[in-house]
């Protein structure tokens, strides 16, 4: 493995469970935070907020990755009730502690047995995400605490990694 972390085609990061779980996804990163409650969709997962610059986008099996949530308490309940309904995002990375997201993937953990990981990712991890928007992730808990977040190479945006030659 390299220094960067790339083996074969493929980035790796690592972060800290909050929430545990194992869960792949389309990579979506958010510039901005995001409020599940009035921000995004209840029923359908699209950031619903106009002020957003990803609204219009859906977060429904998304592996997002933000810096933090905004906005109300109530989030946490939405967030929740995305889940069990199958239009909340498939995992969550944060480069903040956010207790209001980390409770609504713990309720619908508890409620309703579905398991959403979050991971507090490093501000240097984030970094190395930020550029693979629309990439294939895969985020894990592990031992310890630790949780892994893999990225293919070959779902990279740019990458040449499966394609056909020209």
């Amino acid at each position: 493995m390299s220094a960067n972390g790339t083996e074969a085609g493929i980035v790796t990061c690592a972060g800290q469970t909050l929430c545990p779980g194992h869960a792949t996804g389309v990579l979506l990163v958010l510039s901005e935070p995001l409020s599940f409650w009035g921000g995004t969709d209840r029923r359908t997962g699209l950031i619903i907020d106009a002020h957003h610059p990803e609204h219009g986008t859906s977060v429904a099996g998304r592996v997002l990755l933000m810096d933090a949530s905004r906005g109300s308490s109530s989030s946490s309940s939405v967030l929740a009730e995305q889940i069990r309904a199958g239009v909340g995002p498939a995992a969550i990375l944060l480069t903040a502690r956010d207790a209001i997201v980390s409770l609504g993937a713990l309720a619908a953990a508890e409620l309703y047995g579905t398991h959403v990981p979050v991971v507090l990712l490093d501000a240097h991890e984030a970094i190395r995400l930020r550029c693979c928007d629309g990439t294939t992730a895969t985020v894990s808990d592990g031992v310890d605490g630790r949780a892994g977040v893999v990225l293919s190479e070959r779902n990279r945006p740019g990458s040449r990694a499966g394609q056909g030659a020209s």
